[in-house]
């Protein structure tokens, strides 16, 4: 039996929009004592878990905290060893903000309202899974491929290049996300079938094909178009500053394309092709 549509009937589920608020307000202040997020980050995350487990129900409420907790405790793993390797690459630190949230898991707060509102169509299930495991992919892929053994290559030319750097990929961090995108299909199915709504069977391939496919295309933009700058020695970065304030010189891309933007168009990739697996496989 199908669940109400809630809005479209008039019949807000109250209950669930509370128990996600509730449970959004938690994790999120649990990820914020322990330095996973920054007071912005932490209203990101109530915002987008309160709509996502709100309106998308159990199965999409708490495939977002296995994403969330999993990229989390991966962001400590090792974290001394990536600060050394790798932390000046980046845009921002381990700690999530407003906007990193937002990029992350935003679409797929929008996908659980419109799905709600539509009646349920198949095309945004699809979407999400294509979104959520487009995100975790990209950031296993970030926080494990770092730390593997062999310098990345860049995805447009294989040259080798230093960890961290835009644009590269490495065996350690593509197998990471696979794993990833696997995780988040398998969520998806399991947790639909427990409470109930058995979800299609398209939806593993789905997440798998749409996450890693939107991790590449993330690589590929990191490549060729994102925003980055080079400190005064010349290494390359994702930050317009310094740590100390000081600005870093644009070197190539599109200046208004930095990280976070990236996450989101690339987000958007895996969300299309998820939706055309689905297509392909009779959703």
């Amino acid at each position: 039996m199908r669940r109400p549509v809630l809005l479209c009937t008039g019949m807000i589920n109250y209950t669930q929009i509370g128990l996600g608020l509730v449970f959004s307000v938690a994790i999120g202040g649990l990820a914020y004592w322990r330095r996973s997020l920054t007071p912005s980050g932490w209203l990101g995350a109530v915002l987008v878990g309160t709509l996502t487990f709100g309106f998308g129900g159990w199965a999409w409420g708490l495939t977002l905290i296995g994403f969330f907790v999993s990229s989390s405790l991966l962001s400590r793993y090792k974290e001394s060893v990536k600060e050394r390797r790798a932390a000046e690459k980046f845009a921002k630190g381990g700690r999530r903000d407003l906007w990193q949230a937002l990029a992350n898991g935003g679409l797929g707060a929008l996908c659980a309202l419109c799905y709600a509102l539509l009646g349920e169509p198949s095309a945004l299930l699809a979407a999400f899974a294509g979104l959520m495991a487009t995100v975790t992919a990209d950031t296993w892929a970030t926080e494990l491929g770092v730390l593997s053994p062999h310098r990345p290559r860049l995805i447009t030319t294989g040259r080798p290049v230093e960890p961290g750097t835009s644009g590269g990929i490495s065996l350690v961090g593509t197998a990471a996300a696979v794993a990833g995108a696997l995780l988040i299909g398998l969520l998806l199915a399991g947790l639909s079938a427990v409470t109930g709504q058995p979800a299609p069977g398209w939806i593993v391939p789905a997440a798998l094909l749409g996450g890693v496919g939107g991790a590449l295309i993330d690589s590929l933009l990191g490549a060729t178009v994102q925003a980055i700058y080079a400190y005064p020695d010349g290494r390359e970065t994702e930050r317009r500053t310094t740590r100390d304030g000081r600005p870093t010189t644009f070197v190539r891309g599109w200046p208004w394309l930095n990280n976070d933007l990236v996450n989101l168009l690339s987000s958007v990739a895996g969300a299309l092709i998820a939706i055309g697996v689905a297509v392909i496989l009779g959703g």
